[in-house]
């Protein structure tokens, strides 16, 4: 099994092109806002999740330059229901908004909000059916905080480091 000399040596030749440009990996060691960043959430079970998701994916920093506030909001809302009326299936949809504070100039460096939505059976007993509502809500912080994280790394790759 051989491999084509053409595609390899092209391969090569756009990695030395990504090499030139600058080009750096946003999770790379030095990039980033790991371990910069305190995360602040509301006082709730989605706040709760969202924040330990957060936490995970930039760090819990001891010495934080940066401060990123969150707030959680969701609503459910009929999915499937049955001929007989009965609702069988649950979305439950959220919105996150956050803001990114500079803490040493007191600046909001960048703020937005972000929504998605997770589903959850209703067919099962009481138990059952609050179990997958548990499971849904928790899904959704983490769906959540990975799209503030994704957009808030964006923004901030040209931060000073």
């Amino acid at each position: 099994m051989s491999s084509n000399p053409i595609t390899r040596r092209a391969t090569l030749i756009s990695l030395l092109g990504l090499m030139g440009c600058g080009f750096a990996p946003i999770y790379g060691a030095g990039n980033g806002l790991r371990d910069r960043v305190r995360i602040e959430a509301d006082d709730s079970v989605a706040g709760f999740k969202l924040q330990e998701r957060l936490e995970a994916r930039l760090g819990r920093s001891s010495a934080p330059q940066y401060v990123l506030k969150t707030t959680v909001r969701s609503s459910e809302r009929a999915a499937a229901i049955t001929a007989d009326g009965d609702t069988s299936r649950l979305n439950i949809i959220g919105t996150a908004t956050w803001s990114l504070v500079d803490i040493a100039r007191d600046e909001t460096i960048e703020s937005g909000a972000v929504d998605a939505f997770t589903s959850y059976s209703a067919t099962g007993s009481t138990i059952a059916t609050q179990a997958t509502r548990d499971d849904a809500e928790a899904r959704l912080s983490v769906i959540l905080a990975d799209m503030i994280v994704s957009r808030v790394l964006v923004i901030t790759a040209e931060l000073p480091q």
